[in-house]
């Protein structure tokens, strides 16, 4: 067999149990649609002001073989190990065009996979081979990095309550970095702390265009994603697929209203860069009552009368006005399910929407920082 069919061969391998990993990371919501998770009942008086407590790292031995994972990066380079202000060791794949130069810098998209998968993921997008085609700037090319998150404990029910992930719980994202409120400091989300790490490493290069930095995600990581570009004002614009509310979607026992002014207390979560334009790519019929949480958040990010772009696409991957009501119409996923809605919006949950890649990077192309000003 030729070594170019070996590798053919072995990239589609990858993939497909890349894409296993992805359905087994949504076995979370899966769960909900069968059998409903009873939400945990935490006083308010354990909810901080940034939510939930930080997202605590799973021990054990199974749990260090995940914690220790790097990704692959087929086609790409590996970024790190960096060590995070928890112990952790932090990786990326870094997909850079063979053209990037600091002479003509790119724009640069970082992707944050969905829980329980890695950041090798990004292989069932169809994102890595657009790097040297597709132009989100003044013409072809662009640089991706995808972040793998950590083994932590989630706030989600089913399978997915461990594992590999993003705590968009623990919401202090503030762009200062650690924070005392009432006499209590508070550090940073250490998954934000890491994405601004293989950013900023990226744009020491000299290789990236600043006005042009975006972010995508899938799942959790499109909650991640959007809880990231709300908070980061050196982000020009979001595109997500499916995301979960990341202020209060299922089992979160702190959820929180964001606002763009000083929070009140504890139920409201300062943003500092609330009029990010965002595109949200999402299914009518999907699990664990996402369409419906996806309404929720629209209305959330829509009151800050910024750029969002709301798709919601039906089982053809057309783009539909409406949540189909028998995959759930709860926005928090506490309502009944059958048992065949739920198994078609697992499927259509775990495969990315190739045919909307470019909408949703000719969304990003048109914002970059200042178009709006």
């Amino acid at each position: 067999m030729a070594a170019g069919q070996q590798s053919c061969n072995l990239i589609a391998m990858l993939t497909r149990l890349l894409c296993a990993a992805i359905l087994l990371s949504t076995a979370i919501l899966l769960s909900r649609t069968i059998a409903q998770a009873e939400t945990v009942a935490v006083a308010e008086s354990q909810c901080g002001p940034f939510g939930d407590a930080p997202a605590e790292a799973r021990s054990g031995f199974l749990a260090t073989l995940v914690s220790d994972h790097n990704p692959i990066c087929i086609s790409g380079k590996v970024m790190g190990p960096w060590q995070d202000a928890g112990g952790s060791e932090r990786y990326a794949c870094l997909y850079e065009p063979g053209f990037a130069r600091p002479q003509k810098p790119l724009p640069l998209v970082v992707f944050l996979h969905g829980s329980l998968a890695t950041a090798d993921s990004i292989l069932a997008t169809g994102l890595t081979g657009r790097v040297e085609q597709t132009d989100l700037g003044d013409g072809p090319g662009f640089i991706l990095i995808a972040p793998e998150g950590r083994n932590t404990l989630h706030q989600y029910p089913g399978f997915d309550g461990s594992g590999l992930g993003w705590d968009n719980w623990y919401r202090q994202l503030n762009p200062a970095g650690p924070v005392t409120v009432a006499g209590v400091s508070y550090d940073q989300n250490l998954d934000a702390a890491a994405i601004d790490h293989f950013i900023a490493a990226e744009v020491a290069t000299g290789k990236v265009d600043r006005k042009r930095i975006y972010v995508m995600g899938w799942s959790n990581g499109a909650a991640m994603a959007i809880l990231y570009a709300l908070n980061r004002p050196q982000v020009a614009a979001a595109a997500i697929y499916s995301a979960p509310d990341p202020f209060g979607a299922f089992s979160d026992p702190c959820p929180q209203a964001p606002v763009a002014n000083p929070a009140a207390g504890a139920s409201e979560i300062q943003l500092y860069n609330p009029h990010v334009p965002i595109i949200h790519v999402r299914n009518s019929c999907d699990i664990g009552g996402i369409c419906p949480n996806g309404d929720l958040m629209a209305q959330q990010a829509g009151a800050f009368g910024g750029d969002l772009q709301d798709v919601i696409l039906d089982s053809s991957g057309d783009q539909v006005a409406h949540c189909e009501e028998s995959c759930g119409s709860d926005p928090q996923g506490a309502g009944p399910i059958g048992l065949w809605d739920g198994l078609v919006g697992f499927e259509h949950h775990v495969i990315w929407p190739k045919p909307w890649n470019d909408t949703m990077l000719n969304f990003l192309k048109h914002r970059p920082l200042g178009a709006g000003s």
